[in-house]
């Protein structure tokens, strides 16, 4: 596996070996030992998540202000455009953003570390999503930045007006949010 950090060092874009033929492909999406060698500490994984979401759909920027939640972001089938915010006040990358293309033919993975916000578009007519997490889902603690906020100035790929739930439309402007 390759463990590339990205412009914010702490969020770590991981590309498993592939072994292909005319057959089909075989690659290793997660290694306990490895992964913690890759960023550098242990971490114990509670819950596998599994979304689906057609082309256009935005989900995000979600976070939890208590229990909050590392991830380990992968996309088994599409393409989407995957987006980590830093929410960390003390942290010399606060409110910078780093986005990556993830998908089914390039297997690459994000980890997101807790005091991260996290979210994604899709950019292929459909895409599954699957990530594990560091803690459990807890919809009391669960917050949601506005995708567009003009202070955080996300340059999301959009060709066509962003598919939103309720919460994500309505979600709170950056610099009155409860951060970390």
């Amino acid at each position: 596996m390759k463990a590339t950090p990205l412009a914010i060092p702490d969020v770590i874009l991981l590309e498993p070996r592939v072994f292909g033929d005319e057959r089909g492909f075989f690659f290793e999406s997660f290694n306990q030992a490895k992964f913690e060698q890759a960023i550098s500490r242990q971490v114990t994984f509670v819950q596998d998540n599994h979304s689906r979401s057609v082309k256009g759909v935005l989900r995000g920027l979600h976070y939890q202000v208590k229990q909050p939640q590392g991830k380990l972001v992968r996309v088994s089938c599409g393409e989407v455009f995957d987006v980590v915010v830093d929410i960390r006040k003390n942290s010399a990358t606060f409110g910078h953003w780093v986005g990556e293309i993830l998908s089914a033919d390039n297997k690459r993975q994000v980890w997101v570390p807790e005091g991260f916000a996290h979210g994604f578009l899709v950019l292929s007519d459909y895409a599954e999503c699957l990530y594990k997490t560091t803690d459990y889902y807890a919809p009391e603690y669960e917050r949601s930045l506005a995708w567009n906020d003009p202070a955080l100035n996300i340059d999301w790929p959009l060709c066509i007006e962003p598919l939103l739930s309720k919460k994500d439309a309505n979600g709170t402007p950056f610099n009155v949010a409860e951060l970390f």
